[in-house]
């Protein structure tokens, strides 16, 4: 066994070819299925409506061409189907199979569920045409219909009805009206939607289990889950077919590993994964023998039921049975209702109809119909069939094989035509319409028992069905004879196949024994091929006559018509030419059998005497046991292909995928099984080459060809056989500058993309454009991955040696293993060190020694001070990894600088403790560079080192040559215009250090406090619980799981101890990986008895800019700022109320900036945004502020001044007493009251939960629970008319100002047509008031 993770690139490896998502497009609209049939006087929710392939990943596949129509028909055949919470809602699974114009078949397996539908238009459309039905059904204008449905809903009459003695009416019992009918107001509304795969082999259990585990993908979320993407990626590209004889493991989401394998061996039958166990539970052995002969007899098979899984399984299995035979006529098992007119074709087919479908059904040639309706296990067969050879003792053989394998099975099959029905005529015939009873048996969908015993009630049939299916034989009387051990999954699974092979192999007996000497009857044509294909049609090819001249009288009637058909005449065919080409597997594997007859019973055998059961089951079920227990290739687990931040989150709805991300094919991978040859010989040929040596041109043979190969994997359309013969250094050149070239070209164009992609998303941002982007589709986390893809192609391009599976990694390392023996004063441990590097330090030393002595003239003292300086980086990364407090003689904090090192990124990329590869280092190293806009810096520090750099790569490789990377790097330092988040967005779980420095005013009575003080940082990935502050401290450092842009501060203390009053001016927030810093303005006051009695605040972060140094931000942050970002600042005299024509312009882009937020939302991360936009400077919060505070009469003689949360709460005492005085002469509407009842209770939790926040925390906190609860506009007039607002405010102000209040109401009432999520940092824990 061996782990594999090589993507599979040719046709015949894959496992899957496509992943399809159907459903309903949500552009297109509500759109009736005009195949349906006419199904108007059916109620809205029966109907059936158009849908879509809403996704297939990837677009195209060379091998199988991507047939939407027929895919979007298969994985929903009946269409879109509308349900409510009345309905059974439960996934269900069914596979379907596409056969194209040459005759290649490929399967498709589709798991369908039903997703609520959330969007407006829709269900205002059902609500609508709901109205309309029933509009029509009050003025008869479906009379007609009605009338006719009614009489085809009617057993007992329908079958008196002879005047369509050739036609089918199948129609299914209709529900009742209570769940029939949609309410908007009461219901819930879901429509059905597919997921699906398109494979070339049909293993039914392996993607049944991968589709339902998917599906439990979405409604999940845990810490460390990859994306859908990423599942569907590593199914797509790495997951090969079995090879013959061989066994393949993958995984599947929220589920075991599943176990593939692939018969191989010529002893074996093909490959089958389709339960025979259920196959015989649903039919029973004479069921199935009867079909079984009607589709050897080439008859026209009509298959019935209400699960499309069961078509699929039947029709699949009957046409397995057939081996060595291959049915070669139409075969769609799964008819979708737009097709229906293909039962009128006049050849033979095998198709699987639906039961519910409602259009009435005509079959032309009902005499050579086989009609099986499942679900009921009745059959209706053609007018003389003859039997199968042996069918009694066929029929026993296969009775006791289901005993043995406890397979419960029908005990009598019900035949239409024999089923005697009331009210019917004594002399009907087999080709009469179908029993009305029919409808009846149709309604039994969900019914197993097969008993066929009228006496046994419909709760005891369910109760037996129920005790077989958990292992438990029940004999006739119904009585417990025995149980069994109930298995697991998998080991159903290995037991379903073991039945299977058991199955088919005493089918394969049949036909050995039946055409054990067909060989001595084959005419061989005593022409070449061509001649003979040329005359076919015309030739005999098997000598009939004699062959059933030895055959036993009892099977003439089947074998004469049998010979006739068409697959008994491609097996000879196939036989004939096996002659000129290479035989035919199926009929190798048939022939094998025969011989192997042969030589027990002597070559002269024509006829075998009585009848033989099976002998070969234990053979080949040791073969399958054996396959099984050894697992050949376990494929890698998925991983992460969208770099994503954090779980995502779908609530129950399948999203459509990435089709960048499932379009890429992991060229890197394919590309290391091309290149090995070339890599064997340069290692080969170059390993003395470890010092400054070059070889000349005449050395580069084997390189050439090496080179050659690789230009080859890479597509560059070169004429390889004459480079081969020209090996002249002048071609050599021109080579390789073609792929510099072309390298050079990808960068330029990666890093242009990369740009316009950013820039266009940022423009949308800021409210420029369309808001489409020009790279649509494209994502930022795809096209960060691309350029990862292309330094490793530079860095891969001339390596003398390959170190590792990253070589830009590997070049990393040895960069770092060089500065770190830099220092002369540590010993070098050879082993440490590989064979270049140690050349590399070598050299160094040399130099240093020799600088030594020439340079007499430097003190000890200098050379120590330059080694220290030299050192100084190193050093200051480790002191500010560390917990630091104030230095004795400072009174203020100081935020050192974080060290610009390349070897510095490099160590924190090696603390994550969740990357395991060289490939996943290089590729976080790259993100962090990035995003700390040093990518290009350290790139050209890296290729400074020009002796690490001739020891590593050729005299041709890129990086060698100096005008090429010299625009290579300006093109990287190009995307230092844009800001990535690309390190911090992707690696969520990483545990990140913070530091944190606090600048309290410069006071000495409110710098410092006795109280225990605490901050709680909270971003866009998550938020921290209280981290105590070390006493005395304004500087420390905390580690925790990536926070992601940080948004929100709280800090606070307990007012503990004699002087707890605490002024803190700003807090600042520093990444100690990426170098983001955030600075959070307070200039408030922290205790009680002071400014708003607050012993926490809430503050809001504004990212630093990175051209701002350590020095200019402590400047700035120990100066109060001058208007506070949360919640309000002190009315300071000095500051400038703003007029009432600025307020209310405020508010209007306040308002309007959410509003664009929140009409663009895509997902939860905009939450942060939402945050600024609330509490931020210029926010809701301080706009409503400002309006609020104009005409407010807050200055007391006596006493301290008022807050505007006193207004509010005194406003709250006085509806409550409204409330109270329900019959007093001002009792409120009921609208009105509600508004009231909410206004009041969400005051009273601010009050109860929040003893912490001062009185503008409150304010806040109540601004933003009224955006969420869409309280601010429907607040207002109640609070006008309040005897509060006459007393506390003048008349010139927002609330007593008619149009003042007007402008306020309506400006806020299109904050109400939102759904507003607010951050957990600002609602308290405070839940929903109504």
């Amino acid at each position: 066994m061996f782990r594999m993770n090589i993507s599979v690139s040719s046709g015949t490896d894959r496992f899957v070819d496509y992943f399809v998502i159907c459903g309903l497009d949500l552009s297109s609209g509500l759109e009736p299925d005009r195949f349906a049939g006419d199904n108007l006087e059916s109620t809205p929710l029966d109907r059936s409506y158009k849908c879509q392939v809403l996704g297939h990943y990837p677009d195209a596949v060379l091998w199988n061409p991507f047939d939407k129509n027929a895919v979007g028909m298969l994985c929903l055949p009946h269409g879109l189907q509308f349900r409510t919470q009345k309905h059974s809602l439960e996934p269900q699974f069914h596979s379907f199979v596409i056969t194209r114009e040459d005759g290649h078949r490929s399967y498709g397996f589709s798991y369908v569920f039903y997703e609520e539908i959330n969007n407006r238009k829709i269900c205002s459309a059902m609500q609508t045409l709901q109205a309309m039905h029933l509009t029509e059904l009050s003025s008869n204008q479906v009379g007609r219909s009605g009338r006719r449905g009614h009489s085809a809903g009617l057993g007992h009459d329908a079958h008196n009805t002879r005047s369509l003695p050739r036609h089918f009416k199948l129609s299914t019992h209709q529900q009742g009206a209570a769940q029939s009918y949609y309410d908007a107001a009461k219901d819930t509304l879901y429509v059905s939607k597919s997921i699906a795969l398109i494979c070339q082999l049909p293993y039914v259990y392996a993607a049944c289990k991968y589709l339902r585990g998917l599906h439990r993908l979405v409604s999940t979320s845990s810490p460390g889950q990859l994306s859908i993407e990423s599942y569907i990626h590593n199914l797509l590209y790495e997951v090969p077919v079995p090879q013959p004889g061989r066994t393949v493991c993958f995984s599947c989401p929220l589920a075991d590993s599943v176990v593939i394998q692939r018969p191989g061996s010529i002893e074996e039958l093909p490959l089958f994964d389709f339960s025979l166990r259920e196959l015989f539970t649903l039919l029973g052995v004479d069921c199935l023998t009867q079909l079984f002969t009607c589709v050897l007899l080439e008859h026209q098979v009509l298959l019935c039921s209400s699960d499309y899984h069961r078509l699929m399984l039947v029709a699949e299995s009957v046409t397995a049975l057939l081996f060595p035979f291959s049915w070669q006529h139409v075969y769609v098992p799964i008819l979708p209702a737009s097709l229906q007119h293909f039962l009128d074709a006049p050849v033979p087919f095998v198709m699987g109809l639906h039961s519910c479908s409602e259009s009435q059904l005509k079959i032309a040639s009902e005499a050579n119909l086989c009609y099986v309706d499942i679900d009921s296990q009745t059959i209706q067969l053609p007018e003389e069939l003859p039997s199968f050879p042996q069918h009694a003792e066929f029929v026993g053989e296969l009775r006791e094989l289901l005993m043995k394998h406890t397979v419960s099975s029908g005990q009598s099959v019900r035949n239409l035509n024999e089923r005697i029905v009331p009210h019917a005529s004594s002399n009907m015939t087999s080709s009469c319409t179908l029993p009305g009873g029919f409808g009846q048996l149709m309604r039994r969908k969900h019914s197993w028992s097969h008993n066929s015993d009228a006496g046994m009630s419909d709760a005891l049939q369910r109760i037996v069905a129920i005790v077989e299916r958990t292992g438990v034989s029940l004999d006739d009387s119904g009585q417990v004879n025995g149980t069994e051990c109930k298995l697991s999954e998998h080991e159903q699974y290995v037991e379903d196949l073991r039945f299977n092979n058991a199955v088919r192999e005493v089918f394969l007996n049949r036909f050995v024994y039946i055409f054990s000497a067909y060989e001595h009857f084959v005419i061989q044509p005593n022409q070449d091929k061509e001649q003979w294909l040329n005359n076919r049609d015309t030739m005999q090819n098997f000598d009939k006559a004699t062959f059933l001249s030895d055959q036993p009288e009892q099977h003439l009637p089947f074998l004469s018509r049998f010979i006739e058909s068409q697959m008994f005449a491609t097996l000879i065919d196939n036989k004939i030419m096996a002659s000129w080409s290479e035989m035919e597997p199926n009929l190798r594997v048939f022939d094998r059998r025969i011989r192997l007859l042969r030589k027990r019973f002597g070559e002269a055998l024509v006829r075998t005497p009585g009848y033989e059961p099976c002998t070969t089951i234990r053979d080949t079920e040791l073969l399958l046991e054996k396959r099984l227990a050894s697992v050949d290739i376990v494929v890698a687990s998925p991983q992460e292909v969208l770099q994503t931040a954090g779980p995502q989150q779908h609530s129950g709805v399948f999203p459509l995928l990435d089709p960048v991300a499932l379009n890429k094919e992991p060229v890197h991978r394919s590309q290391k099984r091309k290149t090995m040859q070339w890599r064997t010989g340069h290692h080969c040929h170059h390993h003395q080459n470890i010092e400054q040596h070059e070889p000349v041109d005449g050395e580069r043979t084997a390189d050439t060809v090496g080179l050659l190969q690789r230009v080859s994997s890479t597509g560059i359309s070169l004429r390889q056989p004459k480079l081969r013969n020209d090996m002249s250094p002048a071609r050599v050149a021109q080579t390789n500058w073609t792929f510099v070239e072309t390298l050079l070209k990808d960068c330029k164009s990666k890093t242009k993309r990369m740009l316009v992609e950013k820039m266009g998303t940022e423009a949308v941002e800021l409210g420029h454009g369309s808001g489409e982007s020009s790279l649509e589709g494209v994502e930022e986390n795809t096209l960060i991955a691309s350029l990862c893809d292309l330094l490793e192609r530079i860095w891969s391009h001339g390596l003398q040696k390959k170190q590792g599976k990253s070589a830009l990694w590997s070049h990393l390392t040895n960069y770092q293993e060089l500065k770190e023996c830099d220092d002369t004063s540590k010993p070098i441990d050879p082993n440490f060190l590989t064979p270049v590097l140690a050349w590399c330090v070598l050299r160094k030393r040399l130099d240093y020694l020799s600088s030594m002595a020439l340079e007499t003239d430097l003190s000890p003292s200098s050379q120590r001070h330059g080694r220290e300086g030299h050192k100084l980086p190193e050093g200051r990364s480790q002191i500010s990894s560390s917990p630091a407090s104030l230095p004795p003689n400072s009174e203020q904090p100081n935020l050192r600088p974080l060290p610009v090192s390349l070897t510095a990124d490099m160590r924190n990329v090696q603390a994550m403790t969740d990357i395991k590869t060289h490939i996943g280092y290089a590729r976080a190293w790259v993100r962090l560079s990035l995003e700390k806009k040093l990518l290009s810096r350290h790139l050209r520090t890296l290729l400074s080192d020009s002796a690490l750099l001739r020891s590593q790569y050729k005299r041709y490789a890129f990086l060698r040559c100096e005008d090429e990377k010299e625009q290579f790097l300006y093109h990287l330092l190009t995307l230092n215009a844009v800001d990535y988040f690309c390190f911090t967005n992707t690696y969520t779980g990483t545990k990140l250090p913070y530091r944190v420095v606090i600048f309290p005013s410069r006071k000495t009575s409110a710098a410092t406090t006795s109280a225990n003080s605490w901050v709680a940082v909270s971003g866009t990935l998550g938020e921290t619980s209280p981290v105590p502050i070390p006493r005395g401290a304004l500087e420390f450092l905390f580690r925790h799981k990536n926070l992601g842009i940080l948004t929100t501060l709280r800090i606070g203390h307990d007012n503990s101890g004699p002087s707890p009053k605490w002024m803190v001016e700003h807090v600042v927030v520093r990444n100690e990986v990426t170098g983001h810093t955030y600075k959070f303005p307070c200039g408030r006051w922290l205790g009680r008895g002071i400014d708003d009695d607050s012993t926490e605040r809430l503050l809001v972060g504004e990212l630093v800019p990175r051209d701002v140094d350590s020095d200019e931000l402590v400047e700035t942050c120990r100066t109060p700022p001058p208007r506070c970002h949360s919640p309000s600042v002190p009315r300071r005299s000095q500051d400038a109320r703003p007029s009432l024509a600025e307020i209310q312009h405020m508010l209007g882009d306040a308002v309007n900036s959410i509003v664009k937020l929140l009409y663009h939302r895509k997902h939860d991360k905009e939450r942060s945004t939402l945050t600024l936009l609330l509490c931020g400077e210029t926010g809701l919060v301080y706009c409503l502020e400002q309006a609020f505070l104009t005409g407010f009469k807050s200055t007391r003689l006596f006493g301290r001044n008022l807050y505007l949360w006193d207004y509010f709460l005194r406003a709250k005492e006085q509806f409550e007493a409204t409330l109270l005085d329900s019959d007093g002469d001002m009792t409120p509407h009921p609208s009105e009251k509600q508004i009231l009842h909410c206004y009041c209770n969400l005051v009273n939790q601010i009050g109860s939960t929040s003893h912490t926040l001062g009185k503008d925390g409150k304010f806040q906190l109540f601004v933003c629970l009224c955006a969420r609860e869409h309280l601010l506009s429907r607040m207002l007039t109640p609070l006008s008319l309040c005897c509060v607002t006459l007393e506390m405010y003048e008349e010139q102000s927002f609330l007593r100002s008619p149009t003042l209040l007007t402008f306020l109401r309506q400006i806020l009432e299109s904050l109400d047509e939102f759904d507003i999520v607010l951050e957990n940092s600002l609602t308290q824990g405070i839940g929903g008031t109504h």
